[in-house]
């Protein structure tokens, strides 16, 4: 009998190592079809599972409080499971290079529980050769055992896309690849069992880890020229947004838009893709240059938002300017490697006090990672601009009057209402004719 087929009959458990944004939707699916084990060395974040509280915000309380998955922090109990299934965040170092040490932890603690006819299908993103050069020489060393006779190992990359309602786990094609014939076929029969959308078996595992490095870049270069072309329109006096949608009325436009690109995937991808890149003797040109302007969008939001200030007749230093939404991207409570930090930290420097409204964001999350104690709307009063850097669904629903009313009345001297909006949520029309300063990307 296979691996996949005892798995099917519930004679072998699944174990999900990692259960965040990625893990937890992997976790929940499986246990409709299988015993899983979900670990993860949080013990903070598995007291909240249990309670059914979704920290992600991706499954939801109600689909954590009947799932059957056993979560746990103790890691003896990956020792019960013969599928296991990595999927810990892989970030980037202060110098750009990629961190591996989620990776590497996670396959130090397999490795002390892995038992013999076992598979490990790594999910994280990584450059080409991560699974195969060091993650197998690390679960040999701690378990003793030896790839390809004694355990196999498999990769197949993580496409969950967080906060987005559509484009599911089930509905996603599935890439997945094995060291050999057989796990492919173990590997993909496993996940066929959850994906609705059916697998795409790659040739090999470096094709896969290369495939899932290529998406975020690809996204990410697009974004760049979106972004240049709006400091391009800036200085020429153009609406950016308004160009777009002329030029989207041709088929074959792509519909990409400018704005701040943070996150723990497009904004960190492309730079394992450039160290592997370096390692082989090559220095990448395009890539590199459009991580360069997504990189500098904090800072160039910031000081356009100055510049407006300055026009609005505002004294710059000992201002304030209240910031709606600090999570990397819209509807999605993940703060990791959000740009909207360097706007804030930006606009500090030019000795502006700052509030930051966002009702999706984790308070504690906020603070812990940041420093910053969140506001909320009601509290926002006396500000001299506002800036909507993520267009959550809360924030569309703000009228005009109710932003007027969160700025400094100020009879004596003649100075205007400043509004950035980031990604263009608010209708600009609308909002000059109600005798705001805007501007947006």
């Amino acid at each position: 009998m296979s691996l996949s087929e005892s798995i099917k009959k519930r004679k072998e458990k699944i174990a999900v190592i990692g259960l965040g944004y990625v893990g937890l939707p992997l976790a929940i699916a499986f246990a409709k079809v299988a015993d899983v084990v979900g670990f993860d060395i949080s013990s903070e974040k598995i007291k909240n599972y249990r309670a059914g509280i979704d920290v992600t915000k991706e499954v939801g309380d109600e689909e954590v409080q009947k799932s059957l998955v056993y979560f746990t922090s103790e890691e003896s109990y990956l020792g019960e499971c013969k599928f296991h299934i990595v999927a810990v965040p892989t970030p980037i170092n202060c110098d750009k290079s990629p961190d591996l040490k989620p990776v590497i932890g996670a396959s130090k603690i397999i490795g002390r529980n892995l038992k013999k006819g076992a598979i490990v299908v790594y999910e994280s993103t990584v450059y080409p050769g991560v699974t195969e050069e060091i993650c197998i020489p690390i679960l040999e060393e701690q378990s003793g055992l030896t790839c390809g006779d004694d355990f196999k190992v498999g990769y197949s990359p993580e496409r969950i896309n967080p906060g987005d309602k559509s484009h599911r786990l089930e509905n996603i094609v599935k890439v997945v690849s094995g060291m050999d014939e057989e796990t492919l076929e173990n590997v993909a029969e496993v996940y066929g069992m959850i994906i609705n959308a059916g697998v795409f078996k790659a040739e090999s595992i470096k094709v896969a880890e290369a495939a899932k490095v290529i998406e975020n870049s690809q996204r990410d270069i697009n974004i760049a020229f979106m972004n240049e072309l709006s400091i391009i329109f800036n200085k020429m006096g153009i609406d950016t947004l308004s160009v777009l949608k002329a030029a989207e009325t041709k088929w074959n436009f792509l519909k990409f838009r400018p704005g701040l690109v943070g996150g723990h995937c497009i904004g960190v991808d492309p730079y394992y893709l450039t160290y592997k890149a370096e390692e082989i003797g090559y220095h990448s040109q395009i890539i590199l240059s459009g991580r360069k302007i997504n990189d500098d969008m904090g800072k160039y939001v910031a000081e356009n938002t100055v510049k407006k200030m300055i026009k609005a007749n505002i004294q710059i230093n000992c201002s304030k300017v209240a910031v709606f939404g600090i999570t990397f991207k819209e509807n999605c409570p993940d703060v990791r490697n959000t740009k909207v930090i360097d706007i804030i930290r930006e606009l500090e420097e030019y000795g502006i006090t700052i509030s930051v409204v966002d009702p999706v964001a984790n308070k504690k999350d906020v603070y812990k990672e940041y420093g910053i104690t969140l506001c909320n709307v009601d509290e926002i009063r006396d500000v001299n601009a506002l800036i909507f850097t993520v267009p959550h669904e809360e924030f569309k629903s703000l009228g005009i009057e109710t932003l007027k009313k969160m700025l400094k009345q100020n009879t004596y001297t003649k100075t205007e209402h400043v509004l950035i909006d980031v990604k263009g949520i608010f209708n600009r029309s609308e909002v000059e004719e109600s005798g705001f300063l805007y501007w947006r990307l």
